[in-house]
């Protein structure tokens, strides 16, 4: 349907989804936080195919569907998902962050798998709760060391859940398998050893700042000593865990396990036109990567990292790809750096990871446009945070030149349209290409 407000072609909703009842019918345009001013519109490559941007699902299974739904890329029919022409012709980016919290971590992996199945094109993403439990598995099959034995408990409470879920889906009804050690040796395997809190710090030394390494013996400190009890909460004895956590292991990482696709087709970050994609943010480090060889050598040395340097790939620049929140603590973004991503084309990053109550956000750092598009999709967050219902919200942005912000939790559909590019300042010292 066409926004007479806006001249915004928003999607049609499927009358089969509960949330439909709220969603925006008409449009506003999309204001952006911070000062601006002149841009060329022409600067600009829009996409040649339709972007459906969905982040942080957080094992939200009914709200994943529904944001599938309000995107106009898909539609239900017969019980089932169905692509629609747009969703044939576009591409849809999971922004990272579809496991933890909860309730249905395997039952939104599932969802998405069937998503690439139809023969959606799908870019997932790495965002840094999918990637605490790849670092935690990892360090299962990895011989001790005082730079990864910490891990696999770093995943803390919030991954009891995806353990949880598959105990009950795979391991529960049958006793434990005879391989399982006992209790202590359990504990002994999977939990840093007092001593840990000791050689990590010298270990890490020079490769990681002295207050972030204090940070994490703390933090880590806490998790140790609060991560069987939440355990237990759930009702996974130690020897359970240990035994899930195996498990696991398989579905995940084997070639042969349900999920190995999962990390498999994961990227750290994915490039059309001038939008740059990727679960948190950017800053001056991995700029200059992609000013100087391109986002497919980014992924490269992500994928290298991730699965065969989890200490240097966690804690090293990166994983700021994943966790920046453009805090003082956090590598920085400079007019340099935002210089170095105009090099290659890059106009605005959309990304997920700070959750919005009230629909997406446009921001300006340092002259480059970031489109927040983590719209508290999982409803443990939702309560937390004072939202009611199911959450449902997608990103669109489509060659026309129009980039659409649709939230269950606004009443507007947010529109940001070539036009309006005008007004976006260039970083300070660039020429225009």
């Amino acid at each position: 349907m066409i926004c007479p407000h806006t001249r915004a072609q928003l999607p049609r909703y499927s009358s089969h989804i509960a949330t439909s009842q709220g969603l925006p019918s008409r449009g506003e345009a999309w204001a952006i936080d911070g000062p601006v001013r002149g841009l060329a519109p022409a600067q600009w490559q829009w996409p040649s195919r339709p972007i459906f941007f969905i982040s942080d699902a957080h094992a939200d299974a009914a709200a994943f569907d529904a944001s599938l739904l309000i995107s106009g890329g898909v539609q239900w029919v017969h019980n089932d998902l169905q692509l629609t022409r747009e969703g044939r012709e576009g591409l849809f980016v999971i922004g990272g962050d579809c496991l933890d919290k909860g309730p249905s971590n395997l039952a939104l992996l599932r969802r998405v798998r069937r998503l690439m199945a139809l023969g959606a094109s799908v870019k997932l993403l790495a965002g840094n709760h999918d990637m605490r439990l790849l670092m935690g598995l990892r360090a299962l099959a990895l011989p001790a060391s005082p730079l990864t034995d910490h891990l696999f408990v770093r995943m803390g409470a919030k991954a009891v859940p995806l353990l949880r879920e598959v105990f009950d889906s795979y391991l529960s009804g049958a006793s434990l398998p005879a391989w399982v050690p006992d209790a202590d040796e359990c504990r002994r395997r999977l939990l840093p050893a007092d001593r840990w809190f000791r050689e990590f710090p010298r270990a890490a030394a020079g490769l990681m700042p002295p207050l972030a390494i204090d940070k994490e013996v703390k933090r880590l400190r806490e998790k140790r000593d609060t991560f069987e009890d939440a355990c237990a909460l759930a009702g996974l004895d130690i020897r359970a865990v240990y035994a899930t956590a195996h498990h696991c292991l398989q579905l995940f990482c084997e070639p042969e396990g349900e999920f190995h696709w999962f990390f498999r087709d994961m990227e750290l970050v994915h490039q059309e036109g001038a939008f740059l994609f990727l679960h948190a943010g950017l800053d001056d480090t991995l700029a200059s990567v992609l000013a100087r060889k391109g986002s497919a050598c980014l992924n490269r040395l992500y994928r290298h990292q991730s699965h065969h340097q989890p200490f240097e790939f966690y804690y090293g620049a990166l994983a700021n790809a994943l966790r920046t929140k453009y805090r003082k603590v956090d590598r920085p973004l400079s007019e340099a750096g935002v210089r170095r991503a105009w090099q290659q084309g890059i106009r605005a990053v959309v990304h997920g990871h700070r959750n919005r109550l009230q629909g997406q956000q446009l921001t300006l750092r340092q002259g480059l446009l970031h489109v927040e598009g983590d719209v508290t999709l999982d409803r443990n967050s939702r309560r937390k945070e004072g939202l009611s219902g199911i959450g449902a919200g997608v990103t669109i942005i489509r060659p026309q030149g129009q980039l659409i912000g649709i939230s269950r939790d606004y009443p507007y559909a947010k529109v940001f349209s070539a036009d309006s590019i005008a007004h976006v300042r260039s970083p300070r010292n660039q020429a225009a290409p």
